[in-house]
Parts: structure tokens; C-alpha cells; sequence
């Protein structure tokens, strides 16, 4: 169906670019709405919120009661004695600050270690003000192709442009440089699209906080699915989830774990499962380990190395192999092996990071691969592929959950969470 074209004030909701992974509530909250609520949550008063907005108290209430519809649920008591916040407003209150913590962050790395430029919070947030224009904003910054943009939001192109234009006049930054390519974000686009992010992850969150106080997990999660945790426990555990709570809707991003903690850090992705990195990799998040794996030599079944005992080096140096790219976790501790072992390391004649191609050179093959055996657990438990009996010292490692430091997940990425510690439960043991 055609999207119909409709301006950046409309409340229309029209579908976001996939990598947003916003649920459309998201994208209707209104963030002065927003600013309005905690100000009153703050005070308990409508008048004192009032006059630090600088509104008249009329406009304060209205703006509290269309927050509320559009959340479908009241968030005050309202008292004589004042505005008290029921246990929906004290979710969405703390929300609200973790928005609000973005805009100030926004605001001080855009005004510039000078502090010369006028960049502030309140401005930045005028001129956001919905959760529709943050996903604007930050998908222009990752796609670079305003007319895609556009198109995806059902807006005008001279519509986003005037975005763009009110937020470098209030930023005194410029955010873009335009060319025939398209369109690219300077540092300070770059920095803006990051916060951005950040407070829509907030916005993605709240409808989910609000569904478990009425004791339903619902809501969307993202996870960064490193290789490893795609064959047996994500899918597992997202089987679980689904099962016990139907509401909950799960995508999955499969790239390398530069780019997943990237994503992580921004909000785009809310934890990633696999192997974990030292801590001086990730010194602003947060690692859990779950269980620890080793690489495996694994061949197809009737592999004349399959019957052989003991194997030697000298067999696998005859052997013919397929191996993930150098530079690979999983490469590098299989050469960090035959080093240790005064050996020099297999040299493939096949690279590839794809499993399924991996699958089939094994199986048509006598070729060799190390891998975690739990990445290729089906095929080994049906027997066409077999562990060769050649254990592979030193080459443990660590396998978990990865979230962003002082993050605050949302409960249905907490239910999905917990199913995964449930699934390592049950694996094999190679």
C-alpha cells in the first residue's frame, strides 16, 4: 500500500527504518509532553512546573493529559494538596529523566569544550520534540539518503530538510555536508544522532515498563547475535519467550562485535550473546559470562581422521581446511594453538564466516574446521558430522551477555535475558 505523504507535525505514525526498531508508541510520544510530566512529577505542582517552564498552567495540564492518552493509562493521583505519582508515573518518571539526561549530554558535546556555541537542552528538545523526529534525525545520520528518509517516514524531503536547517540554527552546528552522494553527519551530526538513539531507546522502553506493572511482558528487543549463540541457545531461548509471553517481538542483528557494541552503546541494540571481550575492550559495559567453550577439529562422518587414534600433527598438516577469516576470534585462538605448540598454523583453502557454506564443504568434503562444536550441534547430534578426538588446549573461552553500562533494560529484554541463562542450562557438552 502507498504511504501518504503527511508533514513532520502530524501525528500520522508511518513505519521507521528497520535498524530503529521502534514500536510506533515510541514514535508518538511527545517529548514536551514528556518535559511537561516530569517537571510536575518533580514539583507535585502544576503551578510551580508552570512557571518553570515558563507556560501558563492551563497548557501544563493539557500536556499531561495527552501523555496520558497516548500511553493509555493515568499517571497521577490528583490530590488537593497536589499532583501525586501513581506506580505508572514513577516508571515512566524515570524514563523521562534518562530522556532528559540525553538532551543534557547532547547539549554540552555540542556547545563545545569552549562552551562558545548556544547549544542547550531545552533548545535541542523544542526542536526534537516527539520521538518521530528523533528516529527522523538519527535514521538521515545512518542511512545518508534524504530522499530514503523521506520516503520511509512519509514525509517531504523540504519537510526534513527544514529539520535539519531549525537544528543547526539552534545548535550553531553544522550537522550534515551535502553533496551529490547524498548527505553525511559531521562530528557534531554524529554526536547528536548517538543521543538521539539513546533517548528513543528510553521512549522503545516504556511501553514495555508499563505492561509489566499490569503483569504482562510485552515490547520489542534487539539482540546482537554473535556466531556462536545462533545455532542452539538464542533460538532456544527466544522459543521459550515467545511461548510463555506472545506479546513480546524479538529481532536479531548478526554483525561483527565492533559494530554490535557500537549499536549497543546507542541504544540500537539492547544486549549481544557471545563471546566475551577483555575487560580493557569494554570498559563501559557490562559482561556476564554464562558458560565457557573451546574450538573443536570437527570432519564429516567416514572422515579417514574420524577412526584414527591418536591423530598428529602431522595429519592435520596433510589436511586440507576451512576456517573463518584471520583475524577472527576463533582463527586466532587456533593459531595461537600450533604456536603454543611449536606448529605452524594450518594454512586454509577456504575462508569464509558464513556457516552454511562451512556446513557444506565439511559434509562434500574431507576438509577440516575448528569451531565450537555447538555452532554445527545439529548436524553432529544427527551424526553426519563428527568432533575428531584431537582436543584443542588454550583454546577456551568465555561466552555471555554483553549490555551497556548503566543501562536500564526494558522487562521484556530482561525476560529474554533470563530464558538464555535458562537455555545454557541445558547444553551439551563437547
Amino acid at each position: 500500500m502507498k504511504r501518504r505523504k503527511t508533514s513532520l507535525l502530524s501525528t500520522k505514525v508511518i513505519e521507521a527504518p528497520s535498524f530503529q526498531a521502534a514500536p510506533q508508541d515510541a514514535l508518538k510520544i511527545n517529548l514536551r509532553h514528556l518535559q511537561a510530566f516530569a517537571s510536575v512529577a518533580s514539583s507535585g505542582s502544576v503551578t510551580q512546573a508552570a512557571e518553570t517552564l515558563f507556560r501558563v498552567a492551563s497548557a501544563v495540564t493539557r500536556a499531561v493529559g495527552e501523555l496520558e492518552s497516548c500511553l493509555g493509562v493515568s499517571l497521577f493521583e490528583r490530590k488537593a494538596r497536589g499532583m501525586l505519582l501513581n506506580v505508572y508515573g514513577k516508571a515512566v518518571w524515570v524514563r523521562a529523566a534518562r530522556v532528559e539526561q540525553e538532551f543534557i549530554a547532547a547539549g554540552q558535546e555540542l556547545a563545545g569544550s569552549d562552551g562558545t556555541r548556544k547549544s542547550d537542552a531545552r533548545g535541542l528538545l523544542a526542536a526534537m520534540f516527539s520521538g518521530r523526529r528523533l528516529a527522523l534525525f538519527a535514521s538521515l545520520a545512518e542511512m545518508h539518503n534524504m530522499p530514503a528518509v523521506a520516503r520511509a517516514f512519509g514525509v517531504t524531503q523540504p519537510a526534513l530538510s527544514a529539520l535539519v536547517r531549525e537544528l543547526e540554527e539552534r545548535t550553531a552546528c553544522v550537522l550534515f555536508t551535502r553533496s551529490a552522494r547524498g548527505v553525511r553527519p559531521t562530528r557534531s551530526g554524529e554526536q547528536l544522532a548517538f543521543r538521539c538513539k539513546r533517548a528513543l531507546a528510553e521512549l522503545r522502553s516504556i511501553g514495555s515498563d508499563l505492561s509489566a506493572i499490569r503483569g504482562v511482558v510485552e515490547g520489542s528487543v534487539v539482540v546482537g547475535a554473535l556466531p556462536l549463540s545462533r545455532t542452539l541457545v538464542l533460538p532456544t531461548a527466544i522459543a521459550a519467550l515467545l511461548a510463555k509471553h506472545p506479546g513480546v517481538r524479538v529481532s536479531t542483528v548478526e554483525s561483527p562485535y565492533e559494530v554490535l557494541a557500537a549499536a549497543l552503546r546507542s541504544g540500537d541494540v539492547d544486549f549481544i550473546l557471545g563471546a566475551l571481550r577483555p575487560a580493557g575492550q569494554a570498559r563501559d559495559l557490562v559482561q556476564e559470562s554464562l558458560f565457557d567453550d573451546r574450538i573443536s577439529l570437527v570432519a564429516r562422518a567416514g572422515h579417514p581422521l574420524a577412526a584414527a587414534s591418536p591423530i598428529a600433527f602431522a595429519h592435520l598438516q596433510r589436511a586440507r581446511w576451512v576456517l573463518s577469516r584471520r583475524g577472527s576470534p576463533s582463527r586466532e585462538l587456533l593459531e595461537r594453538f600450533f604456536h603454543h605448540s611449536g606448529q605452524p598454523a594450518p594454512q586454509p583453502a577456504v575462508e569464509t564466516g558464513d556457516l552454511a557454506l562451512l556446513r557444506g564443504l565439511l559434509l562434500h568434503s574431507d576438509m577440516l574446521t575448528a569451531i565450537s562444536a555447538h555452532q554445527l550441534h545439529y548436524e553432529i547430534e544427527a551424526g553426519t558430522l563428527v568432533v575428531l578426538d584431537f582436543p584443542l588446549a588454550t583454546t577456551q573461552r568465555q561466552i555471555g551477555i554483553t549490555q551497556r553500562g548503566g543501562a536500564l533494560a526494558a522487562p521484556c529484554a530482561l525476560a529474554l535475558i533470563e530464558e538464555v541463562r535458562r537455555s545454557v542450562k541445558q547444553l551439551p557438552s563437547y
